[in-house]
């Protein structure tokens, strides 16, 4: 196993030389190409002024020589062994430790470093709090779909990951702010960014001035959460569904009364039943793990929110609250597209090992379905989403360029768009640099995983 995650990681050099390669030379081939006339015309400057900073352009970068000229003295500054480098572009001595110069942007007139430090956390973030979000409901969405085959669970959620695949993720992140993010409907969450401005002079942690709300904040939590799991874990359908349904309804009636002009009675109509019929869906549902998992997360907010509404004290949210509430809109917005495809791909790769050999025999002895399910199928259906989560390494960093833009975060999604716009030509090849990377490091973990999930797997 050493040896072939050796040669792996060997093998990664030419790949990425190939990669940085054909970026490269299509940037260079692209029409204007990347000379220092195209850096700076229109911005406005006198001849002289032009001509001066042309000359810098080219002294510091070499734009002026022949591309491949170029390609060379970009990947010496960015391999850690190669010639030292002089801040006026002249080379040097050969060394063995000169480290790695990512460059200074053209655009923003920074090191490309500096700037990729402020943008990765920021996509990271997102991402983080986002991919186990949604392999989570993927998972239990196409499991029980796969060991319900052709029943009501399975059509209803086909059809409902179906139609969240069709909604473009730019029509979604609009109405999310439209409806929840303006002073037109529920001003609930913000428009953009990922902080407010008050809340760089907050303390991390929130905090309250009176000590009765917050025994009232954890008790309504506490007892909505409890009495959420009571419902959910009702042994009458019937009257379980009603019940939500009727919570759902009234729900709905609040919400048309928070909103500043009210609503017309055709609208409240469309919500009230909508909701109820959400509702009444989930707690009819015979998958319990989802009714659980759902009713518990409404009874926790529900409980925040009435603690909240009839709090005395004053209250400060804190920066990771502020964080928080900033987040909910992105992620919502990020993660709701992906549950269709995992959740068909994974009731796929169950179906295909339900009814193999060692599924049967396994239940002929005796084990319980729930065990065969769990312990012996899932674990041999592994594969294809390993195989996705090793494309999921290099979008940690590429960042959703849609839902940046949308909701105003700096990431690097953004980032990536205004260089390649920009002609950046440092900042899009240590993109792609670090894109490559990741690629990569992706696909030796995914082989990795086979051979953990799969014992038929073997590199040696």
């Amino acid at each position: 196993m050493l040896s072939y995650i050796l040669r792996r990681l060997l093998l990664m050099i030419p790949t990425l030389l190939g990669i940085t390669l054909v970026v490269f030379a299509t940037m260079a081939l692209s029409p204007g190409g990347i000379t220092a006339q195209s850096l700076v015309d229109g911005f406005g400057m006198n001849p002289q002024e032009k001509a001066a900073l042309q000359a810098y352009f080219n002294q510091r970068y070499g734009l002026d020589k022949p591309a491949p000229v170029q390609y060379l003295r970009w990947l010496n500054n960015v391999s850690p062994i190669g010639f030292e480098t002089d801040s006026d572009g002249t080379l040097g001595g050969f060394s063995l430790t000169k480290g790695s110069d990512l460059g200074e942007s053209f655009r923003y007139g920074r090191p490309v470093a500096d700037i990729l430090a402020e943008r990765v956390p920021i996509t990271l973030l997102l991402n983080v709090l986002t991919v186990p979000l949604i392999y989570l409901i993927s998972i239990m969405v196409g499991v029980k779909a796969a060991s319900d085959r052709g029943g009501r669970f399975d059509v209803s959620s086909s059809v409902v990951m179906l139609a969240l695949w069709s909604v473009p993720t730019m029509l979604t992140g609009v109405l999310l702010i439209g409806f929840f993010a303006s002073n037109q409907y529920w001003h609930w969450f913000p428009t953009s960014g990922l902080s407010s401005r008050v809340a760089q002079d907050m303390p991390f942690m929130p905090h309250w001035s009176n000590l009765l709300d917050v025994l009232s904040l954890f008790g309504a939590m506490l007892l909505g959460f409890f009495a959420a799991l009571l419902l959910a874990r009702w042994n009458r359908p019937r009257p379980r569904a009603l019940l939500a349904a009727a919570a759902g309804a009234a729900f709905a009636v609040w919400m048309v009364r928070d909103l500043p002009a009210g609503a017309s009675p055709g609208a409240t109509l469309i919500l009230v039943v909508l909701l109820a019929a959400s509702a009444y869906a989930v707690a009819a549902s015979d998958y319990k793990a989802l009714r659980l998992g759902i009713f518990g997360l409404v009874g926790l907010c529900l409980g925040a929110i009435v603690a909240m509404a009839l709090a005395q004290g004053e209250f400060i949210r804190g920066f990771l609250v502020d964080r928080l509430w900033h987040l909910v809109l992105p992620i919502v917005c990020l993660a709701y597209g992906s549950f269709a495809f995992l959740a068909r791909l994974t009731r796929s790769a169950v179906l295909e090992n339900l009814q193999a050999d060692y599924a049967r025999t396994a239940r002929a002895k005796g084990v319980a379905e729930n065990q065969v399910l769990w312990s012996h199928v899932f674990r041999n259906s592994l594969l294809p989403l390993i195989t996705v989560f090793a494309s999921l390494l290099p979008g940690l960093l590429a960042g959703s360029v849609i839902v940046e833009s949308i909701f105003s975060i700096e990431g690097m999604g953004k980032l990536a768009v205004e260089a390649v716009k920009g002609r950046d030509r440092e900042l899009v090849l240590s993109i792609t640099l670090i894109s490559g990377i990741l690629t990569l490091l992706g696909y030796l973990l995914a082989d990795l995983l086979y051979a953990m999930a799969d014992p038929r797997v073997s590199y040696e």
